[in-house]
Parts: structure tokens; sequence; C-alpha cells
């Protein structure tokens, strides 16, 4: 009679959970996470390489008037480095030096270009310095509001910058006072660690510090839409110099509609197409 009593009751608890269970179906989850937590992964074409300084600390790469522009980081247990903006030859992977700043006071960060201006980041310092794009002679310092500078870019208006965080600054390039902020979210959390920027076809795309992927971002609402994972080039960077880093570096012409991606130490730079239909 016992044992009777405890079977049906071990029926009517199995009976209930299932009914639980059902009620939160298989397909109701996927659909969840179909709709939440999915970022589509954004297609491209391999076009070619180029070589790459291994001695440049990679920290902003713009295309400007069909040159390609570098801006580079010295850090100190890395003396074959230096904070410096300059062209970089793709034949060779020379940089023609700009302008260089003092490695002992400032760390360059990123760099961007509007109207005839070079912008150019620093890491910690707070300062910032404008520059003729055509003599690089500096024309003023500004400071930089938070408390860290990353990389930079402009929607053609304004500049935008990251400073290692989920925020995205703007920034008026008439005297870099702040417009606004976004912050950039993936799947309703913040995304941090956003460093080198682009903008592209309306979206901005950031390296994610310390990962081989570049997000795609939009900039009305501050989600992430889409991902490139380009983990191949950098396994492809380290198995050429092994003193390779991290990615960092994206470089958009839009003449051509290619861009250009490196890294840190890297012996490369990727050409690839991408799809922006995704």
């Amino acid at each position: 009679m016992i044992n009777n009593q405890m079977s049906r009751g071990l029926i009517q608890t199995l009976t209930i959970a299932l009914l639980m269970c059902s009620c939160n179906s298989p397909k109701d989850q996927s659909n969840k996470i179909g709709t939440e937590m999915d970022i589509p992964l954004i297609g491209f074409d391999y076009i070619g390489s180029y070589p790459h300084s291994t001695n440049s600390f990679t920290e902003g790469l713009l295309v400007h008037d069909g040159r390609l522009y570098e801006s580079t980081g010295s850090p100190k247990e890395l003396p074959r480095t230096r904070s410096e903006i300059g062209t970089v030859d793709l034949r060779t992977g020379h940089v023609k030096t700009k302008v260089e700043i003092d490695h002992n006071k400032y760390f360059g960060e990123g760099i961007v270009i509007l109207n005839e201006r070079v912008y150019q980041l620093t890491y910690k310092s707070k300062t910032g310095f404008i520059y003729d794009v055509n003599s690089f002679k500096k024309i003023a310092e500004f400071a930089i509001p938070s408390k860290e500078g990353w990389g930079m870019t402009t929607d053609g208006t304004n500049l935008i910058m990251s400073d290692g965080t989920n925020i995205l600054t703007y920034l008026n390039p008439e005297d870099c006072s702040v417009i606004k902020e976004i912050n950039v979210t993936e799947n309703g959390f913040a995304k941090g660690y956003l460093n080198e920027l682009e903008f592209i076809h309306g979206y901005i795309y950031a390296n994610v510090w310390m990962t081989n992927t570049i997000v795609k971002i939009n900039p009305t609402n501050g989600r992430v839409i889409g991902v490139l994972d380009l983990s191949s080039y950098a396994t492809n960077a380290k198995s050429v110099f092994n003193g390779s880093l991290e990615m960092n570096g994206i470089a958009y012409d839009s003449i051509r509609d290619r861009v250009y991606i490196t890294g840190k130490l890297w012996p490369k730079i990727y050409e690839i197409k991408i799809n922006h239909n995704k």
C-alpha cells in the first residue's frame, strides 16, 4: 500500500514537471536565443596582403587622399618603438615619419583627418594634438575629455573617439568640445574595450582590445549589429612573426571600397572587402 502511494506520488510529480517544461518548450527557448543572443557574422573576401613594420605598435590606421596613414605608440618595454604618425609604403612596409612626439611624455594613440587637419590622441596624458595635414606643423593642443585616449574616426562632421570603455564620444572638430556620448551594447550588455575605430557606410567599426574581432556598431542606438572574425589573419601574422601582438587597425578606402587591417607589431597588412549587406 505504501509502495503504491509512493509510486502515484512520483508519477504526479513527474507529470507536473513535464507540464511546467512544456510551458517553456525548447522551441520557445531557441526563438528567444535567436532574437536576443545571435550577433551575425559579417562576410568578407580576402584581397591580398602587404608588408608591415614589426616595429610599429599600431594605434591608428586610416586612408586619406590615396595614402595610408599609421599612428603608433611606444611602450617602455619595447624601446625600438616610437610614438609617431607617418605614411605607409605598401610595397615595402616602410613608414615615412611625418611627426613624432616625445615618448618620455606622451604615448601616441589614434588619429583621424578631417577638414585638412590631423587629430591625434595620447594614452593617459589627457592631451591631444592637431596638425596641418600638408605640413604636419602643430596647430594646437586639446584636452582629452576622458581618462584615456584610444581610437578615433569621423562621420564627416564630428570626431568620434574611444577610451577603452563601451563609451564613444563625439567631439566638435573646431574646439574638441564634447557633443554627445553613445553607450555601446551587445545583447543589452555594455561592450567594453573598444579600441581603433573606422566609419564605414554609416556605421562605426571598432577593434575589441585583446580579441581578433571587429564589431559593427549602429551609431543611432549604440547597438552591436555585426561581428568580423579575423582570427585567421591573427594566426597567420603570428606564424610569420612570433612577436605579433593584438589586432588593432582599421582603414577604409572609400574609393576602392576596401578595408586594410593590421595589428601591433604585425608583419603584414591585410586587405579585405566587407559584405556590407550583413
